[in-house]
């Protein structure tokens, strides 16, 4: 893959009008390379790791996003972590700097994992992640979850998929 780009973020399948239908064979068990890939840092309350304002925080950070011409529909995502059980960040992909809000760069190689349930399952899937980069022969790093349609589209499709993203540092 080349360097600070996601798979394809596919909006034409899209029955709900809000969250289109997840194609995870873009995502499934890539390597990913970041260069000062730019983000839009978000942060939401959690009460022990249970989102509390997300459903304020999202919507006004994409329409900062979309207000600033910093949307990139192929590139869309949203990595997520856990920074305390009372607080989440989330890192928007853009295309440019959107005024106001706060950047973050990522750089580094990045490993992914998709996975399939209720999102009580990132514990487990937090340490499969780790387990994934010390396999692969790196050391793990940051881990952040791409959580790629909300609860109701889920519910609506029949599937919550999840994409682990861990960054696996090489061992010297």
């Amino acid at each position: 893959m080349e360097v600070n780009m996601l798979p394809v973020y596919d909006d034409s399948d899209n029955p709900t009008d809000c969250c289109p239908r997840f194609k995870k064979e873009g995502w499934e068990e890539k390597e990913l390379h970041f260069e000062k890939k730019l983000f839009v840092k978000a942060v939401t309350r959690s009460l022990f790791h249970i989102p509390l304002n997300m459903g304020r925080v999202f919507p006004k950070t994409f329409k900062e996003i979309e207000g600033a011409g910093a949307m990139d529909l192929e590139q869309m995502a949203v990595f997520s972590t856990d920074i305390s059980p009372w607080r989440a960040e989330h890192l928007f992909a853009v295309k440019k700097e959107v005024p106001g809000l706060e950047h973050v760069r990522l750089t580094g190689n990045f490993i992914t994992r998709v996975f399939e349930g209720p999102y009580k399952n990132a514990r487990h899937w937090y340490e499969e992640m780790k387990k994934v980069v010390k396999e692969a022969g790196k050391k793990p790093g940051r881990i952040y979850f791409y959580y790629t349609t909300c609860p109701k589209c889920a519910s609506y499709y029949g599937k919550n998929y999840v994409v682990g993203i861990a960054e696996a540092d090489s061992v010297a």
